[in-house]
């Protein structure tokens, strides 16, 4: 089985932490904790385990920030115990192959997702019972037992082959979803979960901030979600606002200032010496596709009272950031962590299960998102094309085995 995984060696860590910026080769030297391995085919560690074939795979921003070590182990989730090794990939799109003897939810031939297999253990991956609270309904990111190390975790990851999971790390694909689309499902999740923490009205004002992969199928969700909404899309890349404006953005802002946001929403602006200012009015709901710093900070200034700012995105580092406006105008400052089970339309289901409805009504689209495709052999191109923006233009960029 091949695997690319990062280990949690530190010194080698801080070390890519330091040169990656200026050395983007290091992550692939001896330097780095970084291993590109023919593993040995895993054995199925327990009866409810199965073993999948990879068809094809995502590269996503979160197996970038592994591999250059874009966190801050001074934030708080690193105060958690978690895995000593990362297998990178979970964009993935699979056919089991094997099952264990207590598997009841596929067979082999299934086509799969992973679903909870990259965000780490759950109390059902553990098999632990009676189950915590968060897991009893379906959002099993906010585990309560995630770090209670209880039982086997799974080999292998969606760079490469295939892996080993619990039978409830996987989400089964239907039939009439292809692989293409099967691929983009968990992103899209990722972009229709945090639309669903604060779901936009038809008279709202929506900015999406970011016009990666993630930023385009949140604005694609946000549109489905309230098709009558007006999007503006702030993007820093030509070919990220030309997408942009083909998945529905009303505007689309290259370099945003205040008076333009502004002037983009009615709202009133007023600027203050050695201030960045502030807007009175604005936009209802702000998804932040970024999360540094900046952008929280002026997306809270950009809202209008009562509105809220949801952090999809997040830069892992310690933030200084001016919370006043979350007091003086009743901004929601919004966490949302990938997917879950998400209330929509009076019914309560898998985010998973919302998308795959979205893509057979056409409303969620994968066409003319997935801009490049590489050989498993070819992961140094492959990850120097997610890199180069201006040149390479990608908006997801991919490993196919078939």
């Amino acid at each position: 089985m091949r695997a690319i995984y990062v280990d949690k060696v530190l010194p080698k860590m801080l070390l890519v932490k330091t040169l990656g910026h200026v050395w983007p080769g290091i992550c692939w030297t001896p330097l780095s904790s970084t291993t590109v391995a023919d593993l040995p085919e895993p054995q199925l560690p327990g009866d409810r385990w199965v073993r999948v074939r990879n068809h094809q795979c995502g590269l996503c921003a979160s197996d970038l920030s592994l591999l250059y070590v874009h966190v801050d182990p001074a934030v708080g989730p690193a105060a958690l115990p978690g895995n000593q090794r990362f297998f990178l990939g979970h964009e993935v799109v699979s056919t089991v192959e094997t099952v264990g003897s207590g598997v009841t939810r596929f067979k082999p031939g299934d086509r799969v997702v992973m679903d909870t297999r990259f965000l780490g253990p759950t109390c059902l991956s553990q098999e632990i019972t009676p189950v915590c609270r968060y897991c009893a309904v379906g959002e099993y990111g906010l585990c309560l037992n995630a770090s209670a190390n209880k039982g086997p975790r799974g080999v292998g990851g969606g760079w490469g082959d295939g892996y080993t999971a619990h039978e409830s790390e996987i989400y089964p694909v239907p039939d009439d979803i292809t692989d293409d689309q099967a691929m983009l499902i968990e992103p899209m999740a990722v972009g229709l979960h945090a639309v669903l923490r604060r779901p936009p009205q038809d008279c709202d004002h929506v900015l999406i901030v970011g016009c990666g992969v993630i930023g385009l199928l949140t604005l694609q969700a946000a549109r489905a979600v309230a098709p009558g909404c007006h999007i503006t899309a702030l993007a820093r890349y030509p070919h990220q606002a030309e997408a942009a404006r083909r998945f529905g953005a009303n505007d689309v802002v290259s370099h945003a200032t205040y008076a333009e946001m502004a002037r983009l929403t009615g709202a009133n602006y007023y600027a203050a010496p050695m201030n960045k200012g502030m807007l009175l009015g604005g936009f209802d709901k702000i998804f932040d596709c970024v999360g540094t710093a900046n952008t929280l900070e002026d997306g809270l200034r950009w809202a209008a009272g009562g509105g809220a700012v949801v952090i999809v995105g997040i830069d892992l580092r310690r933030l200084s950031i001016d919370l006043n406006p979350v007091w003086y105008q009743e901004v929601d400052l919004v966490g949302s962590l990938v997917h879950g089970a998400d209330l929509w339309l009076g019914q309560r289901r898998h985010t998973y299960a919302w998308v795959i409805d979205l893509l057979r009504a056409g409303q969620l689209t994968g066409e003319g998102v997935i801009t490049h495709r590489f050989r498993f052999e070819q992961y140094r191109q492959a990850v120097a094309t997610c890199l180069d923006k201006k040149t390479a233009r990608p908006i997801k960029v991919a490993f196919c085995y078939d």
